[in-house]
């Protein structure tokens, strides 16, 4: 009955803000237009359609903005007006009540707001989907007084997401059952890994590990900054991080009049990007320019800084491998390679023949190189290897879906930032210096060296271990073996005997037809 109701809604969303209308003017058929007008009497639709589809998406909840999140960061694939209206999703959804705010950071602490915070700034300076922030100041255990930006949850999210990943579940259930390509696209594990990224976002002590992890993992690179925790102010509903100074990265003309290099910084988002996924296996997975900033201070300048770290994606070591290997073999434009790994990995099926998977691939794949990215539409790509992969039956795999949702966030990113952005050259030197760290000797000296505690501990009994072995007489088998042979002809006989049995019963049947036609002949 929920997942009934919660239909109901989004349709009377639909109607109410005229996204049907919106849907039938985008087509160029006239009949189509002239149902958009017969269907919009009756309704108020003055205001700009990219509003209309904004207000839409933020009344039907998380995931719908979250899913126009994604839309605004690809201003090739829409319309000027709506992206520009979407990109409000980023980090302008409206806020909830300071009041309930407070109320929430005092129930999680069990404190008056005053006794946790020195100060405490009632206006948020962001509000997303799922959360909102304001700015505070905090006495930590030395004492010093630290200025912070404080997360708070937004409340009743679990009950709207359960509806909303409840209709998903039904939707992906018939498109498994009623579609051809069901099994292939997997829909429902789709939305199993998405049901366990939104409820990982909803627990804000999970989002700080997954932050402190990643400032780990970045402190070498000195190419992007990631806040400091305050574990001491942390809870489940509450988040209380290192306040970050900088300029959000979609305002290009206010960082290109700070002196900031714009082509460097596209060329370090795709470095970042690239090792978070290769050499980490663990990456910021909702980086649209509501969470990036650009810092400015001196000490500073230029470094990328990340925010919000409620999904983050990790990749095993052999997913790791396995696409770097594709996309190694890619930009050398190795096509067999690629459709030789894709057999390999199951990915297609076994009797797939490599030479026609190799031709399709090169058809998708040769027209984009040595271009630069404003001539480059990886959704146009990815659409059309989707058709390939119909074609060859290849499987969709959900532990990347948040993969190629960040990559798509990438290249949107760097097509604002830097249309002449190549794209495969600055992507190919790291990728093949990333294989060479993981097939040459540094790799076999770091194993090594993490196997060197186990070494330490087994060497010196190794000699004892080794004596007493040779000391033992060794354990007599031939028992064991004469047992299993004996089994083996029993049943050796029992195969004889139902096989002969049915060729027996086969050419009795056989003579019975032949004696009942003679006779009646």
């Amino acid at each position: 009955m929920s997942r009934f109701l919660r239909g109901i809604t989004i349709v009377w969303v639909v109607l109410r803000y005229g996204l049907d209308e919106l849907v039938l003017t985008s087509f160029q058929k006239p009949w189509l237009r002239l149902v958009a007008r017969i269907v919009s009497i009756g309704r108020n639709l003055d205001a700009p359609r990219g509003q209309r589809l904004r207000e839409a998406l933020e009344r039907l909840g998380p995931i719908f903005v979250k899913f126009g999140q994604v839309l605004s960061t690809r201003r090739d694939l829409m319309p000027p007006d709506i992206a520009d209206e979407l990109a409000h999703l980023q980090d302008r959804v409206p806020p909830f009540d300071p009041d309930v705010a407070v109320a929430t950071i005092e129930r999680a602490f069990r404190r008056p707001l005053a006794e946790v915070f020195v100060s405490f700034d009632r206006v948020p300076i962001a509000s997303a989907s799922i959360a909102q922030v304001h700015f505070a100041v905090v006495r930590d255990r030395k004492g010093v007084e630290r200025e912070v930006a404080v997360k708070v949850l937004r409340p009743g999210m679990l009950p709207v997401i359960e509806n909303d990943l409840g209709l998903m579940r039904l939707m992906a259930g018939w498109v498994e059952s009623l579609s051809a390509d069901g099994k292939r696209l997997k829909p429902r594990q789709v939305v199993a890994e998405f049901d366990n990224y939104l409820h990982d976002e909803l627990d804000l002590v999970r989002e700080a590990a997954n932050a402190a992890q990643l400032r780990r993992n970045m402190q070498g690179l000195e190419l992007v900054l990631i806040p400091e925790i305050l574990w001491d102010f942390c809870h489940a509903e509450v988040l209380v991080m290192e306040r970050m100074k900088g300029v959000p990265i979609n305002q290009i003309e206010r960082l290109r009049a700070a002196g900031v290099d714009i082509p460097k910084l596209a060329r370090d988002g795709v470095t970042i990007f690239f090792t978070q996924v290769f050499r980490d296996g663990f990456f910021h997975a909702d980086m649209h320019p509501g969470n990036i900033q650009v810092s400015l201070e001196p000490e500073t300048f230029g470094r990328y800084i990340s925010l919000d770290f409620g999904i983050v994606g990790t990749l095993t070591e052999f997913d790791k491998e396995y696409l770097a290997q594709n996309f190694t073999a890619f930009f050398r434009r190795d096509y067999k390679r690629v459709a030789e790994l894709h057999i390999e990995s199951g990915w297609v099926p076994a009797h797939t023949r490599v030479n026609e998977l190799e031709a399709a691939i090169r058809t998708v794949c040769e027209p984009y190189f040595d271009r630069p990215l404003k001539e480059i539409s990886l959704g146009m790509v990815l659409m059309r290897l989707f058709q390939t992969s119909r074609r060859f039956h290849v499987e969709i795999q959900p532990q990347l879906v948040l993969l190629q949702k960040t990559l798509l966030n990438i290249e949107g990113l760097g097509r604002q930032l830097d249309p002449d952005l190549d794209l495969w050259s600055t992507a190919k030197p790291f990728l093949e210096k990333w294989m060479l760290d993981q097939m040459g000797p540094q790799r076999l000296w770091r194993e090594l060296r993490a196997e060197a505690p186990r070494f330490a501990k087994m060497l010196p009994e190794l000699p004892r271990l080794l004596h007493g072995y040779l000391r033992e007489r060794p354990h007599d088998n031939r028992r064991e073996l004469l047992e299993l042979l004996a089994a083996q002809k029993r049943t050796n006989r029992l195969l004889q005997s139902l096989i002969y049995g049915g060729m027996g019963f086969v050419l009795g049947l056989l003579a019975m037809q032949l004696l009942i036609r003679v006779r009646l002949f």
